[in-house]
This record gives structure tokens, C-alpha cells and sequence, in this order.
């Protein structure tokens, strides 16, 4: 009966160190929320904006995809001479323990021809392809929310002419 017990105790201890070994584990790479906003009129591309929490290593955000839209870009809004101009980013950095944001007035996904489907369902399944064991895909439904106007909502934003008007990324340039 003696080496069961011994077997038992072992066991235990054990298991109570792997839950250990959990509790302390670092978070794994994660898209943990976004959003769509689709554009003013049917000929505009959406604008899609999201967070990644970053895992125990840096890796690089390569590739957004989705199988309902027709083309799907990652761009940033950087200021040029004075004005807002608008560049094609082949890829971003996400830290390791940190987190890659795209926002509105700085990295942003453009996405063009989404299907109907998806519009009417109110969510685009996206997968987003990171530089980790063997391009790691995230699969993650994007919220799609309607265009707020032409007049000042996200989805104004007009990215024929950038440069034109108002500095939107001005609010976030400040420190908190």
C-alpha cells in the first residue's frame, strides 16, 4: 500500500506544478478585438481597425485576409510636409508582452468589395498571418458597423485625398 501512496503523492505534486507552470505561462499571441466601419458609399473601400496582444516573442503582423472581401490592405496615415498622406505597410511589428494597434489616424486595413453576406450577417471573418511557426494564422470575425457619414465619422475618412483636410491623428500624437 506504501508505494501507492507514494505513486498518488507524486501524481499530485505533479499536476499541482504544472498548474503552477500555467498560472505563470505568458499570454499567447491573440487578436483580441476590431472592428469594421464600411465606407460612405458603395464604391469606397471599408476601413478596418484592431488590437493584437503580442506573445512570449516579437513576431510581425504580415497579412490580413478575408475570403469574403475582394482585396484587403494594410495602410498607415503618416504626416508628410504638413499634410496626411496615406502608405502601404507590407508589415508591423507586434512586441513581445506588448500589443499592435490599428487606429484611425495611424495603421488601419483597407477592404474593398465585401460580400453582401457578410455585410447583412454584421461580421467579416478575417485571418491575420504572423512571421511564427510557419506563418501562424489568427482567425478572427470582424465587427462590421455601418458608415457614419460623409460629414465626420470614422468611415470619412477619404483616402483619394488624403492631405486635404483636417489632421485627424493629431489627438492621438499627444502623450497621456
Amino acid at each position: 500500500m506504501k508505494p501507492f501512496a507514494i505513486a498518488a503523492l507524486a501524481a499530485t505534486a505533479l499536476t499541482l506544478t504544472a498548474c503552477g507552470e500555467k498560472l505563470g505561462a505568458a499570454k499567447p499571441l491573440n487578436v483580441v478585438s476590431g472592428h469594421i466601419v464600411m465606407g460612405a458609399t458603395p464604391d469606397r473601400p471599408a476601413v478596418g481597425y484592431f488590437r493584437v496582444q503580442g506573445g512570449p516573442q516579437s513576431v510581425e503582423l504580415v497579412a490580413v485576409t478575408a475570403d469574403l472581401a475582394q482585396r484587403v490592405e494594410m495602410h498607415e496615415s503618416v504626416r508628410e510636409n504638413g499634410m496626411m498622406t496615406m502608405k502601404p505597410l507590407a508589415r508591423a511589428a507586434v512586441p513581445a508582452k506588448g500589443e499592435l494597434v490599428f487606429k484611425q489616424g495611424g495603421k488601419h486595413l483597407m477592404i474593398w468589395g465585401i460580400n453582401g453576406a457578410a455585410v447583412r450577417a454584421g461580421k467579416l471573418p478575417m485571418a491575420f498571418v504572423f512571421t511564427n511557426n510557419n506563418n501562424e494564422r489568427i482567425l478572427f470575425d470582424m465587427v462590421i458597423k455601418p458608415a457614419e457619414g460623409a460629414a465626420g465619422g470614422e468611415a470619412a475618412m477619404d483616402h483619394d485625398a488624403m492631405g486635404h483636410g483636417e489632421d485627424k491623428a493629431a489627438p492621438d500624437a499627444a502623450p497621456k
